[in-house]
């Protein structure tokens, strides 16, 4: 018998469309990935997305300032605490908002406790030629189903280096609405990589917190449009670094990110800047690779959405949410509202085929 709804991925997205839909007694089947293999933890595809990689969060409603250690130990029960890829309820509370794999462990058992079914494995590929729809996992096993929710997001494209990997939420971030308000980098100079549109969007909202803000820019010109080159250029916390690249990223432990090394490529030299943190703005890439382009993309790669205000995709009983399918608000709340959608989009979709 096929499944009535699966839902790949494990994210904000996943995890809302998983409460939604196991709300409407369709027994979804989540495939969160599998947290054993050497190359999610490299491409940042881990189980519970990527907002278990960030620390604070801030801006998710209904986690104001606070501790929340003592709802943690009642909301999980011991047996959650296992899962890798979660801070443990035992562990310091930071004085505003709640911590991102915390979030994510709430809504995993929050989906579990309505009645999700959720597996350890990867989706490899998908056959979405006929119906009920045919996915293989990386054991080789198999599954049928009569829709699928996408909700596998995008990651984020960093420089590569060794030290930026050290400092991996410790002030290196790739998302200036995310952390760009947080007290480690507010009224402290701060560096962003990156010449397109997204990193004069980025530098100019660190400007508003920041003391300075250093854009390092590859080439001698921008790739942004003019309109977002200009506003940074006028902006005066915004200082341009033209024709360099990050050598390295500077700090301690226990400060995290004091500084970045540039090396000036037209010039051949080195300098120094301190600075609080580096936000990377050099794009996204988004996690459709196992799909072999059975669904239509976008230019950027991201699945399409076919219907305004809908979570359709171009194959008919397949739904996309959160940053596999949006490549402009990339917040965990607009990915739990697509993940809801999708949801819906799902069962209402079952009950015109007379399946719900």
């Amino acid at each position: 018998m096929p499944e009535n709804v699966v839902i790949i991925g494990s994210g904000p997205a996943a995890w809302t469309a998983a409460i939604y839909a196991a709300r409407a007694n369709l027994t979804p089947l989540v495939f969160q990935g599998n947290p054993y293999d050497e190359r999610n933890n490299q491409n940042g595809t881990l189980p519970l997305g990527q907002l278990a990689l960030t620390t604070e969060v801030e801006n998710f409603p209904g986690w104001p300032t606070g501790d929340t250690r003592e709802y943690l130990r009642t909301a999980l029960s011991p047996d959650d605490t296992h899962f890798p890829y979660w801070v443990s309820a035992n562990k310091s509370q930071p004085n505003h908002g709640i911590q991102g794999p915390e979030l994510m462990a709430l809504m995993r058992k929050q989906a579990l406790n309505v009645g999700t079914r959720i597996e350890s494995k990867d989706v490899v590929s998908v056959d979405l030629k006929k119906s009920p729809f045919m996915l293989t996992m990386h054991d080789g096993s198999t599954v049928e189903t009569r829709t699928i929710i996408l909700s596998t997001g995008a990651r984020a494209n960093y420089l590569g280096l060794p030290s930026e990997e050290r400092f991996k939420n410790n002030g290196v971030s790739a998302c200036a609405v995310c952390d760009g308000a947080l007290p480690r980098f507010r009224n402290k100079p701060i560096v962003v990589v990156g010449a397109g549109d997204s990193a004069c969007e980025e530098a100019s909202y660190l400007s508003k917190f920041a003391t300075k803000v250093y854009m390092v820019v590859r080439r001698d010109a921008m790739r942004a449009s003019k309109i977002m080159a200009d506003r940074a250029r006028a902006n005066p916390k915004i200082e341009i670094r033209w024709n360099s690249v990050v050598e390295e990223v500077l700090g301690e432990d226990k400060l995290g990110v004091t500084g970045v090394r540039l090396k000036n490529t037209a010039k051949g030299t080195s300098e120094e800047i301190e600075c609080s943190g580096m936000f990377c703005a050099i794009g996204h890439t988004p996690n459709v690779g196992f799909l072999n382009n059975q669904v239509k993309l976008n230019e950027g790669g991201y699945i399409l959405w076919t219907t305004v205000a809908r979570s359709y995709t171009s194959v008919d009983g397949v739904f996309a949410a959160g940053d596999v399918a949006d490549d402009y608000y990339r917040q965990a709340i607009s990915a739990a509202g697509t993940g809801c959608m999708a949801a819906l989009d799902a069962e209402r979709w079952l009950g015109h085929h007379g399946f719900a």
